[in-house]
């Protein structure tokens, strides 16, 4: 058995099935992240917390995205101290963000956050996300902002974090990058997934040069939040094929 091999026998024996299944759909979200190219090196986080706790899971700092396995991921309470032995440490910005938005809202169970150039490339953009596409549609009627206070390290930006996400499921961090948050790893990915696209639709929509088709403020208006359940239905139709993808070109992260 290989060291990998032996490091993930020895965590799944210490946690319950329940911990390893949200340690499996993480690690396999940081890999899906890198899959799809949002990722920042070793930079950005996606958390999880572990049901029935108040501690959540984070990556180890030092990996890249599509080297995280389950029994690799760093478990910390809220206030940052590790409850589990790990030979890696968190990265401070990570847990700046992540864990007062995992306090306040017990909804979110996953917390997702990238620095993909298109996003950026919006959240540096003054009138932020604009209706120009049906990812757009979706997004905009759950989605707020959070001006740019420099590296996430003062924890005194914590409560402005917290408000300025309120209920929404999307936030555009303002001349950062984007978060989303979800029930399941399979919830946040769909809303980075479309929160991403809409992004990239529209960076690549002011590149052409003509004039641009806004939707109708009347169309918009017809834009229903989703349900938990249509959500949770859609995303849980999307996950499988995801991992079977995953499968195909990057196995190993449920190790």
């Amino acid at each position: 058995m290989d060291t990998v091999s032996k490091q993930g026998a020895s965590v799944r024996e210490q946690v319950s099935a329940t911990e390893w299944q949200i340690r499996t759909d993480l690690a396999a979200l940081y890999r899906l992240v890198a899959l799809f190219g949002w990722d920042d090196l070793i930079f950005t986080h996606i958390t999880a917390k572990v049901p029935g706790t108040e501690h959540f899971l984070i990556n180890p700092y030092g990996m890249m995205f599509d080297e995280i396995t389950a029994s690799s991921l760093v478990k910390i309470d809220l206030n940052g101290n590790k409850v589990m032995e790990s030979e890696y440490d968190i990265n401070p910005a990570g847990f700046t963000i992540h864990s007062c938005i995992h306090a306040a809202r017990k909804d979110a169970m996953c917390v997702l956050h990238t620095h993909s150039i298109n996003g950026v490339a919006v959240s540096a953009q003054k009138a932020g996300l604009l209706p120009l596409s049906q990812f757009a549609f979706i997004a905009l009627r759950s989605l707020s902002y959070h001006d740019y206070e420099g590296l996430a390290l003062n924890p005194e930006e914590q409560p402005r974090l917290v408000r300025d996400l309120g209920a929404n499921n999307y936030l555009i961090l303002r001349n950062h990058g984007l978060l989303t948050v979800g029930q399941t790893m399979a919830e946040a990915f769909q809303a980075m997934h479309r929160l991403e696209a809409a992004c990239m639709a529209q960076v690549r929509a002011q590149a052409g040069g003509g004039e641009l088709i806004y939707i109708p403020p009347e169309v918009l208006a017809r834009a229903a939040v989703e349900s938990p359940a249509d959500r949770a239905h859609k995303a849980a139709l999307a996950w499988p094929g995801l991992l079977r993808r995953l499968d195909r070109r990057n196995p190993g992260y449920a190790e």
